[in-house]
């Protein structure tokens, strides 16, 4: 395709066209170059004398002249022809007469070199009547094409208004352009797809093929018409980011600019639609979690939970209930007015494939997740645990809310039991998932191993707390501020594996001397006995304090 074809693209008449309009027919044209070309589109008609002309010129120009600028050397000839050619015009017309009452060889074969339409007019025609037909004939042309686009947009309104939804508004579009159409995440995920490939192919398969597999789908083949889907807004600290791309892919045709503005102003309605989606989805995702809350926090009954939960769409029967609740870490780049609907959804859709009940609720304030899980058995419930833990950061993955750097959301599963112990189990999970940030990672942590870190994180605030921290392990977090190794994680290793040496030593990748060197070190700076149990209870219970009293 040379640079003509591609600006082309932008709409306009034909040079066949144009030769056919009165004012040029009335010239008696002659095609001497390039007849083979006249599809070519005319973007504009110029008319002019000056031997640079070109350098005047964007491309796509129908150029009218009598060949007052042109040198009557050959070889200047060659290079006006060749500059025309390169600037993209559509067509050069020379009118024949005193100047040239032929047009030279050097001209006409240089013109067909350079695949340039070349035309001699054998009458002479008033060049402003030329203009004046071509340019109206343009501008017809493009109001009939936004007629056309403003029909397409039409229909897709009203499929919208008739109930209809996106699948709808994508085979209109198909239907119309004759090519399949896509709705693609940004980063190139299909959503949605309608229309057939060549000979009756699936659109997915279509899809596949030309898309080239995952890796390249940020990429659209050549040809392809991308519109972006205009995403909400970014409380005004940048442009709005799309939510979405309309991708017609080249299958029967390229597509035609009419098909461009078509898609154009249906992604404006589907931009309605799907922000209307997922405001009915974050709603009902914070509906939901919203009756989680009262739950827990007591104001919605054990004994009227059932009905209301049936309402939402889930009915555990007499199944057991598994509460459950995750916590984002801060630097997840969900705020508290937007993107839950997103993450709501994603987590939705691991969760489908658990194969038990599950509620979903979003609490943007606290900046988490609570959840109840309808068990078939009571012993389900390690294995439940793990398969809505792994769901649950999956789901975080999917929603593009873990960044490098920061920590993996907390989850924490709370007691199972009907609907009484689930109002305890929630409040218990979610005091304790915020009780647990800093821990060490898990893919999930049981709220009754975590009393102790909930009772530590209550008193967080009161000076006591900081003061027994001080006392029990201040002089070891002084010694280690000013010298290396640091013996702090070599404490706390030893307390977890509950004083076995040999396990600690492997864990840290110590021969044994080592250790005792450090450990009786460590007993130096403390004054304690390592050994003594009241010693390593308040240890332990300090070394935890610490995270909630910095």
């Amino acid at each position: 395709m040379d640079r003509q074809d591609v600006l082309g693209t932008t709409g306009g008449i034909t040079v066949q066209r144009a030769l056919e309009l009165p004012g040029l027919r009335g010239g008696l044209p002659e095609v001497v170059a390039c007849a083979d070309r006249l599809h070519r589109t005319v973007r504009w008609v110029h008319a002019g004398e000056a031997p640079n002309i070109a350098s005047l010129l964007k491309g796509g120009e129908l150029l009218l002249t009598t060949g007052l600028g042109l040198s009557t050397r050959p070889a200047e000839q060659r290079v006006f022809v060749r500059g025309l050619a390169e600037r993209g015009i559509a067509a050069l017309v020379v009118e024949l007469g005193p100047r040239f009452p032929r047009l030279p060889p050097a001209l006409v074969d240089t013109a067909r070199t350079a695949g340039l339409p070349l035309v001699q007019l054998h009458r002479e025609v008033p060049f402003v009547t030329v203009t004046e037909e071509v340019h109206t004939e343009i501008v017809n042309g493009h109001y009939a094409l936004l007629q056309r686009a403003e029909e397409v947009s039409r229909r897709c309104t009203e499929a919208l208004l008739d109930g209809g939804g996106v699948p709808q508004v994508l085979t209109i579009l198909a239907g119309f352009g004759g090519n399949p159409v896509f709705l693609e995440t940004p980063d190139g995920r299909l959503l949605y797809a309608a229309g057939a490939g060549t000979e009756g192919a699936d659109p997915l398969q279509v899809w596949d093929k030309l898309r080239g597999g995952r890796a390249a789908r940020e990429d659209p083949p050549g040809g392809a018409v991308v519109i972006d889907v205009p995403g909400g807004g970014t409380g005004g600290q940048g442009p709005a980011s799309p939510r979405a791309r309309l991708v017609l892919l080249p299958v029967a045709g390229p597509p035609a600019p009419v098909h461009r503005m078509a898609a154009e102003r249906a992604a404006a309605s589907l931009a309605v639609v799907l922000m209307q989606a997922r405001q009915d989805e974050e709603l009902a995702a914070r509906g939901r979690g919203d009756f989680l809350t009262d739950l827990a926090e007591g104001r919605v009954t054990p004994g009227d939970a059932p009905a209301q939960a049936q309402v939402l769409g889930f009915r555990p029967g007499a199944s057991p209930l598994l509460p459950v609740v995750m916590r984002l870490p801060e630097g997840s780049g969900l705020s508290a007015g937007g993107g839950w609907a997103v993450l709501a959804r994603a987590v939705n859709e691991e969760l489908a494939s658990v194969g038990v009940p599950v509620l979903l609720g979003v609490r943007p304030v606290e900046g988490r997740v609570p959840l109840l899980v309808a068990l078939r058995t009571e012993e389900d419930r390690e294995a439940v645990a793990d398969r809505v833990a792994a769901a649950l950061r999956a789901g975080v993955e999917r929603a593009g809310l873990r960044h490098t750097g920061t920590r993996a959301p907390t989850v924490v599963v709370g007691a199972t039991g009907g609907w009484t112990a689930a109002s305890a189990g929630l409040r218990h999970a979610a005091e304790t998932a915020t009780a647990a940030q800093g821990l060490g990672e898990r893919p999930w942590y049981d709220a009754r191993r975590l009393d102790i870190d909930l009772l530590l994180w209550r008193l967080r605030d009161h000076p006591d707390l900081a003061a027994f921290v001080d006392r029990a392990i201040g002089p070891l977090r002084a010694y280690d501020s000013r010298a290396k190794p640091p013996l702090l994680p070599t404490l706390e290793t030893y307390l977890a594996h509950a004083g076995r040496k040999a396990e600690t030593a492997r864990e840290l990748h110590l021969n044994r001397q080592t250790l005792y060197n450090r450990l009786a070190r460590i007993g130096e700076l403390l004054g304690t006995d390592l050994d003594d149990p009241q010693t390593v209870l308040a240890l332990s219970l300090a070394l935890r304090a610490r995270r909630h009293v910095g």
